[in-house]
């Protein structure tokens, strides 16, 4: 018994070991058999059991203990596992040949008595095989993810519908280069930026001891008849408007000399804009022969002195143009528009609105007016610089002054557009639901 215990614990030493790779005899070489058979039902067991993927071998077992016989083993000393000491213990008590455990590389299982030995797991060669079964608590949270993502896409595109888009305007344009697509955005910032050089006070009159605001719509309202006469551009109306204001603001005036300084600022227009200009000859008539031709170019010496000849600057024209481009608005549209807006250059009381103001709440009431839109669009808004809210006491006057165009004095601008011309626009209804506050 003594001698089997004795055997059984040197069965560990290297010299032992020495002896049982060189084909030793006796019990030992029994030994040897039982170590086979139960290293075979240790894999059997751990080959039926479900794969576990926490450990995995890298080295072979060969490769550790196939040592050739004619060298020496290499005395290796390893630290005594919780396996191979429970084996020691179980070699002692039965009295029997004890197998050395020799191969630490052996997939371990932990029991829920025994804590997982982490420190055995080889990250490299760690591969989740695809028959593996996912846990249900993660199909569980990837189902929740998709449904929260399903869900906040659908909400975006609820947003995308509901929310208007911002139309590309000179997007048709883009082959035309009288349009100049690539300049025209920056074209009218800059006309923003210096819209106020081309404003004048609102009560400029006061410095007038001569003249009225009244006189000035009579004069502006009979220059709108000789524009129409004279078949000019309409660029050249506005220009003529805003020179009278801008020099009627910086230089006092008698009444009699009134007229003429509305005939020489269409003088100056017609040289700016139109290309075939009116002869002095020709407004000397118009104006029933009231002045000579030495006091017209008279005028127009003062005129550019005292305006510092600076007539580049935006007016009412140059914002409607872009408004209504921005509006999708037709011809009927520009007609009404232009209306409400020459109604607007004979009444004094508009000068204290900035021309892009001006022309902004022209398109919208024109708009109202033909009962197409009662909302301001993004796209309008984006291109005005305006919300609708900021036009409304504008554009209420423009209403005013549609339904009062045919009656007074002041009819120069109904006749004009009571023709087939222009679209008998001054027959249209006007807008009075913005009166009355139901907008």
């Amino acid at each position: 018994m003594a001698g089997s215990d004795e055997n059984c614990v040197d069965g560990v030493q290297p010299s032992n070991t020495q002896g049982i790779l060189r084909g030793g005899s006796g019990k030992f070489a029994t030994g040897i058999g039982h170590t086979r058979r139960a290293l075979s039902t240790i894999n059997r067991n751990v080959v039926g059991a479900a794969p576990y993927p926490c450990a995995v071998s890298k080295r072979s077992v060969l490769s550790e203990h196939a040592i050739p016989n004619k060298h020496p083993p290499i005395p290796v000393h390893r630290p005594v596992t919780r396996k191979l000491a429970a084996a020691q213990s179980s070699c002692k008590q039965q009295q029997q040949p004890v197998v050395q455990e020799t191969r630490p590389s052996l997939l371990i299982v932990p029991t829920p008595s025994e804590p997982k030995d982490c420190s055995i797991i080889d990250v490299d060669e760690y591969n989740l095989h695809d028959d593996y079964p996912v846990p249900m608590y993660v199909q569980h949270t990837e189902a929740m993810l998709e449904e929260i993502d399903r869900m906040d896409a659908e909400i975006e595109m609820e947003d995308v519908g509901e929310e208007e888009q911002v139309l590309d305007i000179d997007g048709v344009d883009k082959n035309n280069t009288l349009a100049v697509v690539d300049y025209v955005n920056d074209l009218y910032a800059h006309y923003r930026r210096v819209e106020s050089s081309s404003c004048v006070p609102p009560n400029y009159m006061i410095h007038q001891a001569d003249i009225n605001e009244r006189m000035r719509g009579i004069l502006i309202d009979w220059l709108i008849e000789v524009h129409y006469k004279f078949e000019l551009m309409e660029e050249t109306l506005y220009l003529t408007v805003n020179l009278i204001d801008r020099f009627i603001a910086v230089h006092p005036i008698v009444r009699k000399k009134l007229q003429l300084v509305g005939i020489t600022a269409m003088l100056l227009a017609c040289k700016y804009e139109e290309v075939s200009v009116p002869v002095v000859d020709d407004l000397i008539t118009i104006s029933d022969k009231a002045y000579t031709r030495y006091e017209v170019l008279d005028m127009e010496k003062l005129m550019v002195n005292k305006l510092q000849f600076n007539l580049s600057v935006p007016t009412p024209y140059v914002f409607l143009k872009r408004f209504l481009k921005a509006a999708q608005g037709d011809n009927k549209l520009e007609l009404v528009a232009f209306f409400i807006t020459e109604l607007s250059l004979v009444e004094y009381e508009m000068l204290k609105y900035p021309p892009s103001l001006l022309a902004a709440a022209a398109v919208f009431t024109a708009q109202c007016t033909l009962g197409r839109a009662r909302q301001w669009s993004r796209t309008c808004e984006m291109h005005t610089s305006y919300h609708e809210c900021e036009l409304l006491e504008c554009s209420k006057l423009m209403v005013t002054y549609h339904q009062n165009a045919a009656t007074g004095k002041l009819t120069g601008v109904h006749r004009k557009y009571s023709t087939s011309k222009y679209g008998y626009a001054a027959r249209l209804e006007p807008a009075y639901f913005l009166l009355d506050g139901r907008f």
